[in-house]
């Protein structure tokens, strides 16, 4: 007789922690099977600090074999689901179809760029959820001032930043620390950063004391804040903006917020802007072997009836070890439960000894928040611990190196991809 067969499909934070809570539950009497397009879980809170040089790439990527050892990792990309027949097919990085069979699915395909209708923006934008984008911007940043030492374009050393939510701004702040490093070899070279967004404040979804500290190290840093502010239309000179102004930019970062994969259509079940809709367990109404967690699921928030939690890390974390006891539990392996949180608080890293943090409503600014967030990313992530504590050390001592590889283009890294974990190999791929 063969083993019951559990597919988790993505290994972002949901589905690893569902991978790694199951392989714990259930070890021989299942089969754990983890579908993903790369090998590696991308701690996602620190690609900024790639981006910006802080960090090496794969200080940021857990391996996915070295960490899961009792699970089975199939490297490919889910395109299709078929709930009745119970199958995921899936694509492998060359190119080759695949189908996967389960007795329990758990659906943790994460979000992609979010995408809104500004002319333009989809041809000279980029966003910031994969690796591949990380690079790219790291490498764009330092060709463009390297270009403008010698041409002297202002353009070339003006950056804008759509959304200043967590992503954007965190990419700005580390972005005008690392633009500063960068031109200090170039006298009479400044960089200008614009964070912009149409919400009153920065951070508008944080505590308004966490919104005040992260405005005023961005306004002390030189950051433009421009609240109540947006794109009308991009083009390949620069940004228009719609109370009229025209911006000069080669660098146009969309970090607007995200939208679940669009993986979850396929499903043919209820959704609500966009995600699943699951019940307090996580699982599928109408398909109790099916589960869905994380970016991809609209979970019901027990601490505001009638709403859904948030699409963040905190929540996809919790989420997926959440999923994970219950599918366990579907097969006679202990109860399940309900998911219900109590938040930790928020840290937003600022860059150098700068941070806004209110660990359990504690509101701190400065080294403190600095201390704690680090210190909470630290305990966060599964693997690469002191390599990132090194690094760290490393770059408070070191300049950074201004290096560009070169390796990712511009047409890699399309905002519209519906796959930001992998960068396109041809301008043909769709």
């Amino acid at each position: 007789m063969s083993r019951t067969r559990i597919v988790i499909v993505g290994a972002g934070f949901a589905g690893y922690r569902a991978a790694r809570t199951l392989s714990r539950a259930v070890r021989d009497r299942a089969e754990v099977v983890l579908l993903n397009p790369t090998d590696y879980f991308l701690y996602l809170p620190l690609l900024p600090q790639v981006a910006s040089g802080v960090l090496e790439p794969r200080r940021v990527t857990v391996s996915l074999s070295g960490t899961l050892p009792r699970v089975r990792h199939v490297l490919g990309e889910a395109v299709g689901l078929d709930l009745e027949g119970r199958s995921v097919s899936y694509r492998d990085p060359e190119g080759r179809a695949g189908t996967l069979s389960y007795d329990r699915l758990v659906l943790a395909v994460g979000s992609v760029n979010k995408l809104l209708p500004v002319p333009g923006v989809t041809e000279h934008a980029h966003g910031f959820r994969g690796m591949p984008e990380a690079l790219y911007l790291r490498d764009h940043v330092i060709r463009q001032t390297e270009l403008a030492a010698n041409d002297r374009d202002p353009a070339r050393t003006t950056f804008v930043v759509v959304g200043a939510g967590y992503t954007g701004t965190e990419i700005a702040a580390h972005g005008k620390l690392f633009t500063d490093s960068l031109l200090r070899r170039h006298p009479g070279l400044g960089a200008r950063w614009m964070l912009l967004d149409l919400a009153p404040r920065v951070l508008p979804e944080l505590d308004p004391r966490l919104s005040k500290t992260a405005h005023k190290v961005l306004g002390q840093r030189g950051v433009e804040v421009r609240t109540g502010t947006s794109v009308k239309e991009a083009t390949a000179q620069g940004v228009l903006l719609d109370d009229g102004e025209f911006i000069d930019t080669r660098t146009l970062m969309w970090c607007v917020g995200v939208r679940p994969d669009p993986l979850v259509e396929a499903t043919g079940r209820p959704l609500e802007r966009g995600r699943l809709v699951v019940d307090p367990f996580l699982q599928v109404p109408g398909h109790p072997d099916v589960f869905a967690c994380g970016d991809a699921a609209a979970v019901p928030d027990a601490t505001k009836p009638g709403s859904y939690t948030p699409m963040t890390a905190q929540h996809a974390w919790r989420q997926g070890a959440t999923a994970g006891r219950n599918v366990a539990a579907s097969l006679g392996l202990g109860s399940r439960k309900p998911y219900k949180h109590h938040d930790l608080g928020f840290t937003v890293d600022l860059g150098g000894v700068k941070a806004a943090a209110n660990p359990l409503g504690l509101p701190l600014a400065g080294l403190p928040a600095a201390a704690v967030t680090r210190g909470y990313h630290l305990a966060a992530m599964p693997g690469n611990r002191v390599r990132v504590a090194a690094d760290w050390m490393l770059d408070a001592v070191l300049p950074r190196q201004a290096v560009q590889l070169g390796l990712v283009r511009s047409w890699s890294v399309p905002l519209d991809t519906a796959s930001p974990e992998l960068a396109r190999t041809t301008r043909g791929d769709s």
